[in-house]
């Protein structure tokens, strides 16, 4: 019988933005994408639109080795993959094409983002922040439920869904992680010492 898996990718750059949410939350990762290929060379998220201006956030195809990945030497971050039923692949893909078909309709939630630092209850059906969309895909396609309104999830949120942790590492270290999405068992202790 034929397996479906979705990914969703945990960060945390060096950028300013990613240093203040590190700082006010004390989380692990700061931003989160989604995938449905196991090797996450697509990635969907929202995020920033210009490399080196933060306040215009958009929904965006992502690659770790481009926009604002690019300038990290080194990348923390957390690959967990979620198996899934047919039915919930199809409908995640349905979900992506539409946000990628609509693309415009989309942008940034930086009053989401502040709601969720003071934990207030607040969604826009067309803003959303990084975890708030990877959650609203998975919540929708039936895959996971938090049971909290979406703008209070945080990319740490997501570790506490039923995936698996396929990698916990640099993300920069190319050999690692294509070792590990192949399916190669790679020692836990090799995985975190990647990451210092």
């Amino acid at each position: 019988m034929e397996k479906f898996y979705i990914y969703v990718v945990l960060t945390r750059t060096n950028t300013i933005i990613s240093r203040l949410i590190g700082f006010f939350t004390k989380d692990e990762f700061t931003h989160a994408s989604i995938s449905l290929d196991r090797d996450i060379e697509n990635m969907y998220s929202f995020g920033r639109k210009y490399e080196f201006y933060p306040f215009i956030g958009v929904f965006k195809h992502e690659n770790l080795n481009k926009g604002t990945y690019k300038y990290c030497r080194v990348l923390p971050g957390a690959v967990i993959e979620f198996e899934v039923s047919k039915q919930q692949y199809k409908r995640a893909k349905a979900l992506l094409r539409y946000f990628i078909a609509n693309a415009s309709q989309y942008k940034y939630n930086y009053m989401g983002l502040i709601n969720n630092l003071l934990n207030r209850e607040a969604c826009d059906s067309s803003r959303f922040v990084c975890s708030e969309f990877v959650y609203y895909i998975l919540k929708e396609s039936g895959i996971a439920d938090l049971k909290i309104s979406r703008n209070l999830v945080r990319p740490q949120s997501l570790l506490r869904l039923n995936g698996r942790v396929i990698f916990k590492g640099d993300l920069k270290d190319a050999k690692l992680l294509k070792g590990c999405l192949r399916n190669q068992e790679i020692p836990i202790k090799q995985k975190l010492s990647a990451a210092l």
